[in-house]
């Protein structure tokens, strides 16, 4: 029963396929279609398929952490495991003249289902057959409108279309509708009269728009400008003036969750129904919706109308046997129209409960209070990128050290893997560093340059000396190379203007945005907001935003930011820091209880990251003074490089009798970071209240939970579009005493803390890189 908003349709280099571009591949196709014999077109896509499943075994025809259930699950009505949801696509005359026979052989086993047919296609729809299934208890729905593959061709046909399709809903009393091919704009189908769309999935990376939701579950579209949702969300796309003249309230979306027939038997070739019945049994595990789409077309009931193309029914029959065997009594069998209707049902402001789904680009929370806040979704399964990537030339833009710097590594070793190649130029940070160097498979040059800390006059000196170097630098690569895309990590956002030469020989710009800098600069010199340079920060932002072709941030309260001053929220993809995965593996929390503790063992509280005052490591120090009192065994281990701020909290802790209890570990690679964080027994982010802590999302909340740690963040914006009150102990920002009422909360109440652990892991599965 989760909630989602729809998202802007915009493309990522590397990420899924857009609805527009797998539009504009179906436009080839389909003009290609009648040039091309049909064996010859199966065989083709048959090939293809067959090469996609060696590299999607990891995400298919299992997506992990899709079976999350989604917060506030009531279950399904009358205590049922598991919703079996049967559908079938009617596509030509075949498939029509099949329908009686598959709804005699589900009648005969004790199943309904749902036939959708295509309104304006090959064949017209009897109004007796529409009659003869709704007395028989089926559901008739809507595909599509001419299943054409150009539904979603462009915004102003799709309104065309769409008070078609509304006139077809209200003529056969349908509820329901599935747009041909996948392709799915789910902002768009608010213009249609339905109570729910089937047009997504789980997991399908075959399909022409092979995102998925990552999901088993149903969820909630909330409409723009619907009944229950009076005020825009935040960072979302201003309402069409349609959809303000004909305001919906929402619909329900039912992704499918088991592979279509015609993929798994007629692209993959599989002789028996068992992946169905494997991923029934996991399905069934996890108390998610089995929903099916398979179609009559596909089907040969016996050998007079089997023919090439077609597979028996008798392996849809084996499969339903499978169910009503094994499952018999456990199942729900609904009508899609009646699981709509109970998610609908459950939109009930009885009880507070938030509930949360994926879409194709964020999730959304919707709170009973009807307030949203768009938050991540699941990072899009890498499906058939390397076919894209693979041979093209990627530069890299870098004012940091590589690899130290997480992000850049991660995402310049994701296009190295997808067979992209890179050259990333970066700063030297030593002599002992080679000035070229291949680094799983991404080619480092190295700028004889050492980033230094220090007045505004040296940030300005050393940007500006970058950004001519890696002008120079790029412009006579590209005479040679010719980049596809140039990937530039601020700061400083002017290092955009850097790939000038390769942009002007076509290739694209992606801008990722890492930080703010008019916060971060504000924060650092304490500069006024009005000031002259921060006038001129936000004036350059927007001008490096404005060139580049897509721009990357960190989390929503950045995007916001940049929205608000400096470009459409559109053009700005969220990708969040979160851990590397083969790094810090996931762990569960380890149950604990005070009374089984050892009075004398130490009670460890762990600080990692930046020693500079932002990043409030003299909160903590003061925090530890307040908690030793009622427990004597606490320590804090710091690590971290050593700086003036930590020389300085230091000295002010040995004058407070503090020097035994604070142990400095200095600083730790990755793998050490994760040796402290096992050894330690709680994790503490004791930020300072400033503007950049307010809309900062710290990485090291997702490496505590990540290995099943507590931790104790503070209550900022950045953090909280993402985790809610009962998913992280929350402690106010930049005050120490109730940090320490925080630290003795999760000393002595370790089974509530272990059960805040429980939750805000699930917010960090939904967020992962792989």
């Amino acid at each position: 029963m989760g909630r989602s908003g729809s998202a802007p349709n915009h493309s990522v280099v590397a990420g899924g396929v857009t609805a527009a571009n797998a539009v504009l591949r179906n436009r080839i196709y389909f003009g290609l279609k009648p040039l091309i014999p049909r064996g010859i077109r199966m065989k083709v896509r048959s090939l293809i398929a067959q090469r996609i499943r060696k590299r999607v075994m990891d995400v298919w025809p299992v997506m992990p952490g899709s079976e999350s259930p989604p917060k506030g699950w009531p279950g399904w009505p009358d205590g049922k495991k598991f919703a079996l949801v049967l559908t079938h696509d009617v596509e030509g005359r075949a498939g029509l003249s099949k329908c009686r026979q598959l709804m005699q052989l589900e009648r005969d086993l004790g199943f309904r289902s749902s036939f959708n047919f295509i309104p304006e296609g090959d064949y017209n729809v009897p109004l007796e057959l529409r009659e003869e299934l709704m007395r028989n208890g089926f559901e008739v729905g809507i595909h599509d409108l001419k299943h054409d593959g150009r539904l979603f061709a462009s915004h102003r046909q799709f309104k065309q279309r769409a008070g078609r399709i509304n006139r077809y809903i209200q003529e056969w009393g349908a509820t329901g509708f599935r747009s041909g091919f996948m392709l799915h704009e789910l902002d768009w189908l608010h213009e249609l009269d339905i109570e729910y769309d089937a047009s997504t999935f789980d997991t399908d990376p075959f399909e022409p728009q092979p995102e998925g939701r990552h999901t088993i579950f149903p969820f909630w579209i909330p409409g723009p400008n619907g009944a229950s949702l009076n005020s825009q969300p935040p960072g979302s796309r201003k309402p069409s003036k349609s959809a303000l003249d004909h305001p919906r309230q929402g619909y329900v979306e039912l992704p499918y969750t088991l592979p279509q027939d015609s993929t798994l038997f007629l692209l993959l070739r599989e002789k028996t129904p068992k992946i169905w019945m494997r991923k029934l049994d996991w399905l069934a595990d996890h108390g998610g919706m089995v929903l099916l789409d398979t179609h009559p077309d596909y089907m040969a009931f016996d050998r007079l109308n089997g023919r090439a193309g077609a597979y028996p029914s008798e392996l849809y029959k084996e499969f339903l046997t499978y169910v009503r065997s094994k499952y018999s009594g456990a199942y729900w069998d609904a009508l899609p129209r009646e699981v709509a209707a109970y998610i609908k049902q459950s939109e009930s402001p009885a009880q507070p409960i938030r509930i949360k789904s994926a879409t194709s680009r964020e999730r959304i929370w919707v709170d009973r209070d009807n307030s949203l806040q768009p938050v991540l979704s699941p990072p899009l399964a890498a499906i058939n990128s390397r076919q894209r990537l693979h041979g093209r030339r990627a530069a890299v833009l870098l004012f940091s050290h590589y690899p130290a710097d997480p992000r850049p590594r991660r995402a310049a070793e994701a296009f190295a893997k997808e067979g992209a190649m890179i050259d990333l130029i970066c700063l030297r940070e030593s002599e002992k560093e080679p000035r070229r160097q291949t680094i799983n498979g991404v080619n480092v040059f190295r700028v004889p340059m050492r980033r230094h800390r220090g007045g505004k006059m040296s940030y300005v000196c050393q940007y500006a000396a970058f950004i001519l170097t890696s002008f120079v630098c790029l412009a006579f690569r590209s005479l040679t190379r010719r980049y596809d895309f140039v990937h530039v990590h601020n700061m400083p956002d002017l290092l955009v203007f850097s790939a000038l030469v390769p942009k002007a020989l076509g290739a694209k710009v992606i801008l990722d945005l890492h930080d703010p800098m008019p916060e971060l600069m504000q924060t650092i010199f304490k500069l006024r907001e009005e000031s002259l340079g921060i006038r001129i920060l936000k004036r350059f932002e927007k001008w490096s935003i404005r060139f580049a072709d897509v721009v990357l941030t960190v989390n929503l309260a950045c995007k916001k930011i940049y929205s608000s001053r400096s470009c459409a929220p559109e053009k700005i993809n969220v990708v969040l820091n979160s851990p590397d995965d083969d790094i810090f593996q996931f762990q569960r929390p380890r149950s604990r209880s005070i009374n089984g503790r050892d009075p004398a063992q130490p009670f460890v509280i762990l600080y990692h990251g930046s020693l500079v005052r932002r990043n409030g490591f003299d909160l903590a120090v003061d925090a530890l003074e307040i908690v030793r009192k009622r427990i004597p065994t606490a320590r804090l281990r710091v690590c971290g490089e050593r700086t003036p701020f930590f020389e300085e909290v230091m000295e002010s802790a040995r004058k407070r009798g503090l020097q035994e209890i604070v142990e400095y570990a200095g600083a730790r690679n990755l793998n050490q970071i994760v040796e402290a964080i096992e050894s330690c027994d709680l994790g503490i982010i004791p930020n300072h209240r400033n503007i950049f802590t307010e809309i900062n999302t710290p990485t090291r909340i997702f490496e505590y939970l990540a290995l099943g740690k507590p931790v104790i963040a503070p209550q900022a914006k950045g953090i909280q579009d993402y985790f809610g009150d009962d998913e992280l102990v929350f402690f106010r920002l930049g005050d120490a005493s109730d940090l320490a009422q925080k630290i003795e909360f999760a000393f002595f109440h370790p089974h509530d803390v272990e059960q805040i652990v429980k939750r805000g892991q699930e917010i960090y599965l939904a967020h992962t890189w792989s």
